[in-house]
């Protein structure tokens, strides 16, 4: 198992906790932020709908915030993965 699949996985188990439903469209999300560090809303938006056109940019930023209340993802002027022991605490 790849790292980016146990983060993957790791990120996926605690959405589930919190009660966050893993549908296909925030599970092409998820790829795509930890494919990449992604600079902007509107570039995670643009690589995921030509994925699924069903994405929405309502879709980017609620999958975003949900990442960043537990942790997972850090917010600036970048997207940034930082899933660490301290996310588990969450």
């Amino acid at each position: 198992m790849t790292q980016t699949t146990q983060t993957r996985d790791k990120i996926i188990k605690m959405l589930k906790d919190r009660g966050c439903r893993m549908t296909k469209q925030r599970r092409i999300l998820l790829d795509i932020i930890l494919e990449d560090n992604c600079s902007s809303c509107k570039e995670i938006y643009y690589r995921a709908s030509k994925k699924d056109k069903s994405i929405g940019t309502a879709t980017v930023y609620r999958m975003l915030n949900a990442l960043e209340e537990i942790g997972a993802v850090t917010r600036k002027n970048i997207i940034i993965v930082n899933l660490d022991d301290k996310a588990e605490e969450a």
